[in-house]
């Protein structure tokens, strides 16, 4: 038999396989064990599937009055936000591909030179960062690294 502790670390791709046992219940009910090869993209698709939530991550940057461009940092989610710029210290996303409902929701944001920005759910297709001021407690018509975090939870 080999010795596994021997092999070389590699760095897994998504088509690489890895071994495992899968069990089959055949049609009289005996559990049998298979060994079959899974790629690493179906193992890392199975774990995303079990966890507890979706997250979409982002950083929104947006001169005076504009709509923000958006770094998405991840999004597992499956809907697509589409950020706008609705009022001085607001800023709105359109939820596409699916709905958010509330009682799932869960979202934190923070942004570069501010102070309590919050962000609520809406409706379960829009998603709002309200409340954008500066020191002075006025209003920001720009938003500058802007880190929002939205949870789905299952």
């Amino acid at each position: 038999m080999a010795n596994i502790s021997t092999y070389p670390i590699g760095t897994p791709a998504a088509g690489d396989l890895i071994p495992g046992t899968q069990l089959f219940t055949d049609e009289n009910g005996k559990t049998h064990n298979l060994t079959k090869n899974f790629t690493v993209s179906q193992v890392a698709a199975f774990s995303d599937s079990t966890t507890a939530y979706t997250s979409y991550e982002a950083r929104l940057n947006g001169g005076a009055g504009a709509k923000p461009t958006v770094n998405l940092l991840q999004n597992t989610t499956g809907l697509t936000l589409d950020w706008a710029r609705t009022g001085s210290g607001v800023y709105k996303a359109t939820v596409t591909g699916g709905t958010i409902t509330q009682d799932k929701f869960w979202a934190q944001v923070g942004a570069k030179g501010t102070e309590f920005p919050s962000i609520i759910w809406d409706t379960a297709t829009e998603v709002r960062i309200n409340n954008v001021i500066c020191s002075t407690g006025a209003a920001v018509d720009a938003i500058t690294e802007a880190y929002v975090e939205i949870r789905i939870y299952s």
